[in-house]
Parts: C-alpha cells; structure tokens; sequence
C-alpha cells in the first residue's frame, strides 16, 4: 500500500496469469523468483531470515503476514493465532519488534466486536513484549469501521498501536489531524485501491499535492510519523519541510516496501534518516 503497491499487489502476483507472462516477458526464471523480489517467503523463519539480513544493513523492520476480506470467525481465530505465533518468533529472532495486520484478516468483516477482541489480544501479548502494532488501512468501506475500531482499542490503554491513512481519500486530511490529536501514530500512504471519484482523488498529481498537504500536518502536529513512499519528489518534500520546520530526523521515520527501491532505502539509511521496511510473507 506504499504508493501504488500493497497487498493487493501481492495477492495479484499470486493469482495472476498476466503477472506470471509478464515475468516470463522480462526474463525471470519462474514466476516464483518474481513474487520472492517482493516477498520474503511463505513462512515466518523465511521472513525473519531475511529480515534479520535488512537490520544488518542499518534498516528497520515490519513483518506482515498477507491475507484479508476472511469468511468465517473460524479462519479469524486462525488468523490471530498466527499472528501471536509471530510475535513470539521474532522475539526469539531477536529482530525489531513491529508487525503489520489488516483488520479484515480478524473479522472485521463478519463482527466488529470480534475483531476489536482478536486484535486486543495481540495487543496484549505485543504489549508485555514491547512490540508495536500497525493496524493497516483497506478501501474506502472499511475506513470508519477502522478508525472506530482503533480508537476503541486507544481508549482501552493500548499505545502500541498505530493507524494507515492514504492521501487519494479526501477525508484524510481530517483524519491525519484527528488521529494526531489522540496523539496516535499514523503510516501516510498514497493508497493503492480504486476508488469511486465522489470519495478520492483519480488524478496523481491530485494524489501527490495531498501527500505533501498531510505529511506536513503529520510532522508538525503528529507523533513519529511514518512517510510511506518510494517516490523521490515526496521524499525530498518531507526532507525540506522537517528542515525548515527544525525537526529532527529521529521524529519521524520513511518506509518502503521489501524489494521495491533498494537504492533509495540505503541511500536514506546512509543520510542518517529513519528507514523502515515492509517485509511480506505468506
């Protein structure tokens, strides 16, 4: 969901036939090898392997497990306990301690209070470990459910827990300043679903002056924001407001995906910036 990547892309480099004749076009040996640039694996121990070869190289980490939109409370259950499972991993990895999960993945779908209570149980366990949780953000019908549900797991005490907002919806900028105001974390994102036009944005540079709109109020009244781009133009936005702002680069962190703009990733890294990285499995 950075820019105009997200789960859903690889949920499409899964399933997609297209996708697999165009790495057949561009000389990868499978369609495999393809998905695994972008993905780190299909285990958790594949994952953190190759997470653990990013922190070496001075980067942040995000494990996110891919799924969403589950059917049954059943498979929500499951879906929780593989993401308990996954905090105890990494904490035995001995890795940063930052996972990613979509709240579709544990039942938003079928019951609000469900979901409310499978992620109150990961906070939980995330919070006895010092883990930090990011609740990511879907398409425009899930964006109040989201922001209700967050604020109500907020309201328990939980301050482990950060939210995703995407500049192509009109009602972010509200919602940067309202999460703010709760002094929540939040992840900028351009957004990667296709929206009706009576609700987002459909030109991109209608898109980027948004980004550039929220990511100043997010530093400047945000706590530790997290800029989600690998786009060099909003990249170097951020860096010149934080600096004519007098911000410090410890305030607020970037993030890419795994395998996206490794250029990019290490050349922040080697400035002294804050560089997080998504990295998927599953």
């Amino acid at each position: 969901m950075l820019d105009a990547l997200s789960k859903s892309f690889f949920h499409a480099l899964a399933r997609s036939k297209s996708i697999e004749r165009m790495a057949s076009r561009i000389g990868m040996a499978t369609p495999t090898s393809f998905g695994r640039r972008f993905i780190a694996g299909e285990s958790a121990e594949e994952a953190i392997e190759a997470a653990k070869a990013l922190q070496a190289r001075g980067m942040l980490l995000t494990l996110d497990q891919l799924g969403e939109s589950i059917t049954t409370l059943a498979e929500a259950e499951a879906a929780t306990r593989v993401y308990l499972a996954l905090i105890e991993k990494i904490r035995a990895a001995g890795i940063d301690r930052n996972i990613s999960l979509k709240p579709t993945q544990l039942g938003l779908d079928i019951d609000p209070q469900v979901c409310i209570a499978n992620i109150t149980r990961i906070l939980e366990l995330a919070t006895q470990h010092e883990f930090f949780v990011r609740i990511d953000m879907e398409n425009t019908p899930y964006i109040q459910k989201t922001l209700d549900m967050f604020s109500a797991v907020w309201a328990q005490g939980y301050r482990n827990a950060g939210v995703v907002l995407q500049s192509a919806v009109f009602r972010s900028e509200e919602d940067a300043r309202a999460v703010s105001r709760m002094g929540a974390r939040v992840r900028l994102v351009k957004g990667a679903y296709k929206e009706p036009a009576a609700l987002a944005h459909q030109a991109k540079a209608d898109v980027d002056a948004a980004f550039v709109r929220i990511l100043k109020v997010l530093l400047a009244e945000g706590t530790y924001p997290a800029i989600a781009t690998h786009d060099p133009k909003m990249l170097e936005a951020t860096k010149a407001f934080a600096a004519e702002k007098g911000i410090p680069k410890n305030a607020y962190e970037f993030q890419m995906l795994y395998g996206i703009r490794r250029d990019l990733e290490q050349q922040l890294v080697a400035d002294g910036y804050r560089m997080r990285i998504y990295v998927p499995f599953g």
